[in-house]
């Protein structure tokens, strides 16, 4: 049995002896079943509590929906299973990551450009306490990730920049945040062994970390170091390979024997456990993502990634299947029941040290419905204006331009970039239509590009003089976010001849504004 007295689960004799005793108790399809977190699909009440009682999953995740609706998810999903469950989110950007009415705080790179960790503190708190009115317990969050590489098309934003130092510091704050809220809530920092440095997408293939070992461990492993002393609960190992860290522990290893750290014994066993000390929850990213699938067989993979450490497999593809899987392999002797039972015990140490089966017993797993209060108060609103309004970056201003007033530059043209009406900031919001009206409210008249008729066939016979008389100033907003299978996003000009490019620049004062993405100007 493994000694949880000390970091991260501190559980006490009596904790310790609901693990074992729930661990004894258990038949081999609990076991099996405690190793899975599911995604709520939205079902309904009836649906999901037998969908509980048969798989009897350790841990659901909730993709965001109406606050109500996921907090009753939460409430039938508790009642169903006779094992506290784990509910997870991704908590990343603040409340939204679990419910519509959700705080959107901001993306950690905005948190970042404040330069202030208090608001990476107060994400952790937003996230911890909107999170658990709702019955969410597991934060699938801080983003660990380094933006080494910009072009990484699902990092970037979602990391707290590319300095090292400021990634650890925001992290650890992020974690405060969420002790602060005094809620039952564990972090789980992501993807170890660390995304960012290439510019691939491992929900596409399993990219590569190509630090050498002194790279990293000054850079990621400061990170990592940093979360683990700090006492987060559990570790996200993500579809990436470390060659490395690999050799670290296999020096003699060839990079055909390597596999994503998701699955390999020498990053999470080797590295992670032996030589960062962690003791805590392994949760391997999403197994549908392509990049877990890319080195073996599904059914080989999974039970690679428990072997390797692993404790938790995020999602299933077929449930049934993946089961079976599991199954299967003790059977045949590719899973020892040694090592599940290793895993299942993590996984219910940690519910014992957020003290949810003394919750259930008190059937306050999930807060009364006078908890969604909570969700978007106005202080947390007030957060978020206070970090975007410190988070703002200028970038350059040679022309001093800055800042625009009516009497100045009293028509504006505006050219609103990237968006396809589903908007980029949580709530789902178009950039364009805000700052049309703001800029009305302040005195400005605004003349939005027409697309339609390429402003009447300016691209081929206007002049200078014909747009001076037009507009005083070009205001062009880019609003393209990134995000996961979107490998390549770059702003975008309408094709025929970039008839909404600023031509004019050095003739008309032009202001370039990146929203959703600080890497637009490029």
């Amino acid at each position: 049995m493994i000694d949880f007295s000390g970091v991260p689960f501190h559980l006490t004799p009596t904790d310790t002896a609901w693990v074992q005793d729930t661990l004894s108790g258990m038949s081999l399809h609990d076991k099996v079943g405690q190793i899975f977190c599911l995604v709520n699909s939205q079902q309904d009440a009836a649906g999901l509590s037998a969908l509980i009682q048969e798989a009897r999953p350790g841990a659901i995740m909730h993709r965001a929906g109406d606050s109500a609706a996921i907090q009753e998810a939460s409430r039938v999903t508790q009642e169903a299973s006779s094992i506290p469950l784990l509910i997870a989110a991704n908590l990343e950007s603040g409340g939204n990551g679990i419910c519509d009415q959700g705080t959107y705080f901001a993306k950690p790179l905005q948190v970042a450009a404040t330069g202030d960790a208090l608001h990476a503190k107060r994400l952790g708190r937003v996230a911890a306490i909107e999170g658990a009115a709702l019955g969410c317990n597991w934060s699938f969050a801080p983003v660990a990730d380094i933006d080494f590489n910009w072009r990484n098309p699902i990092t970037n934003v979602r990391t707290f920049g590319s300095n090292p130092e400021t990634v650890a510091d925001f992290c650890a704050a992020y974690l405060e945040g969420t002790k602060e809220a005094k809620v039952p809530l564990a972090v789980c920092p992501k993807h170890f062994p660390g995304d960012g440095v290439d510019e691939r997408d491992h929900h596409l293939l399993a990219s590569v970390n190509h630090l050498d070992a002194e790279q990293w461990e000054e850079s990621y492993g400061k990170v990592y170091r940093r979360m683990i002393r700090e006492g987060a609960h559990s570790i996200m190992a993500g579809h990436i390979l470390a060659p490395a860290l690999e050799r670290v522990i296999n020096p003699d290893m060839n990079e055909e024997e390597m596999l994503p750290a998701s699955q390999s014994h020498g990053l999470l066993t080797g590295y992670l456990r032996g030589r960062l000390g962690f003791q805590g929850v392994i949760v391997t990213d999403a197994t549908p993502m392509v990049g877990f699938q890319t080195h073996l067989p599904r059914a080989k993979a999974l039970r690679a990634a428990l072997m390797a450490g692993a404790d938790m497999l995020l999602f299933t593809k077929n449930r049934k299947e993946d089961y079976a899987a599991i199954m299967d392999g003790l059977k045949d002797g590719s899973l020892t029941k040694e090592r599940l039972d290793e895993a299942v015990s993590r996984v219910l140490a940690m519910k014992a040290s957020l003290k949810l089966h003394t919750l259930k017993q008190a059937g306050k797993l999930v807060p009364a419905k006078d908890a969604l209060r909570l969700i978007g108060s106005a202080e947390h609103q007030g957060w978020s204006k206070e970090c975007a309004e410190q988070g703002i970056t200028l970038v350059r201003d040679k022309e001093g331009l800055l800042p625009l007033c009516p009497e100045k530059t009293k028509r504006v043209r505006l050219v609103v970039l990237g968006e396809d009406g589903n908007g980029s900031f949580g709530d789902n919001a178009l950039i364009g239509d805000q700052l049309a009206a703001s800029l009305r409210e302040q005195g400005f008249e605004v003349l939005p590009y027409d697309s339609a008729s390429l402003e009447r066939g300016e691209i081929f016979i206007s002049g200078i003089n014909d747009l001076k008389n037009k507009f005083d100033l070009c205001l062009i907003a880019a609003n393209v976010a990134t995000g996961s299978n979107l490998t390549t996003r770059r702003v975008d000009w309408i094709s025929l001849m970039a008839a909404n490019a600023p031509w004019f620049v050095r003739d008309i004062p032009t202001v370039f504004v990146s929203f959703a993405n600080p890497y637009h100007l490029v």
